[in-house]
């Protein structure tokens, strides 16, 4: 991550970030209202320090059910208190008493019922505290890129959870590629960094050319909130409204089958990206991935922040799902442990 540009330019701080869980808060945005009747007990869990996974298995074994049973919309991070949503299937049975749930880490803040399991990707977003400590650098630059990441967002970045340990994910998705066997679970991670290699040299290439967040011949747009897109099509000043706005961005490819649906100046810039990374987009083609569009831009909703005291700076925002918090970090702070 540190390789790739910055939309700001270099970051006016560092600083500390999860010295301790409770410096990195998430809490997620469901995308539906619970039912409050059904056979699924949907369970709002706090955790610190554990990994979601992990909690999954607990709720099975304290239910007593298959761990199959157990349902939660996204992966959160370990190092972290987050407050997330599970579902456990308990067909013709009632709750356990969540209370006496035996893991000190885990709390289960409330519960009620719901008539499907949890899936997967089903959140409309995630709501983040972030707490820097030891912060060093110029604090009135770090208010002007705050007020420009504020209006005009960040580059959306993949973040370096997408790559695994030291980038370790790009090197298997290549071997997997030349041929090495994997497991389901595996093949779609590696998969997904192969993508996510792709997407970030474009929008690199973009962020370098300074055409990240404006429009380029042959553009693709994507709908902010959604996973729709559309185009292309002529420049005009609606669609500039639009984009000024931040209902639509600039969006970039997550490789797979067929051409890219975008063309001229775009099109052009993203199949050059792609021939770059041939044996990553190869592997992505035989694998039968299909072409998918990612907004370019990021724009957190509702940005605020505090210094706590001199050293110390609070930052408050709403990403949608799929978004990382620590490349809105990037611009303001280079940040250790």
């Amino acid at each position: 991550m540190s390789e790739l540009p910055f939309a700001c330019g270099a970051a006016p701080l560092t600083a500390r970030l999860r010295v301790a869980p409770e410096d990195f808060v998430v809490e997620e945005i469901l995308g539906y209202d619970t039912d409050g009747a059904g056979e699924h007990a949907l369970l709002w869990v706090e955790k610190r320090g554990a990994n979601t996974d992990w909690v999954a298995r607990e709720l099975a074994r304290f239910a007593e059910v298959p761990p199959v049973n157990v349902g939660y919309a996204g992966l959160k991070d370990r190092h972290a208190v987050t407050r997330q949503a599970f579902s456990v299937q308990l067909p013709g049975r009632p709750d356990p008493d969540w209370s006496t749930f035996p893991h000190a880490e885990v709390k289960v803040l409330a519960a009620t019922r719901h008539g499907r399991k949890l899936k997967r990707g089903a959140l409309r977003g995630n709501r983040f505290v972030l707490t820097l400590r030891e912060v060093q650098g110029e604090r009135e630059a770090a208010e002007r890129v705050l007020q420009q990441i504020a209006a005009r967002g960040v580059p959306n970045y993949f973040g370096e959870q997408r790559f695994g340990r030291e980038g370790g994910n790009l090197a298997q998705a290549r071997a997997m590629f030349a041929g090495r066997r994997m497991d389901r679970d595996k093949r779609s991670i590696l998969l997904s960094a192969a993508r996510s290699q792709i997407f970030n040299s474009v929008l690199a290439a973009r962020v370098e050319q300074g055409t990240w967040d404006t429009a380029l011949p042959g553009e693709i747009w994507s709908l902010a909130g959604s996973r729709s897109w559309f185009g292309p099509e002529p420049f005009d000043d609606a669609l500039a409204g639009r984009l000024a706005q931040g209902d639509i961005h600039p969006s970039g490819p997550l490789w797979g089958e067929g051409e890219p649906p975008s063309t001229e100046v775009v099109g052009a810039l993203e199949r050059q990206v792609a021939a770059d990374h041939a044996d990553l987009a190869e592997g992505l083609v035989k694998a039968r991935m299909e072409q998918e569009r990612r907004a370019l831009r990021l724009m957190p909703k509702d940005l605020r922040w505090r210094w706590l005291d001199e050293a110390t700076l609070e930052l408050a925002f709403e990403l949608p799902a799929g978004a990382y918090a620590t490349v809105v970090v990037r611009e303001l702070a280079a940040v250790t442990g």
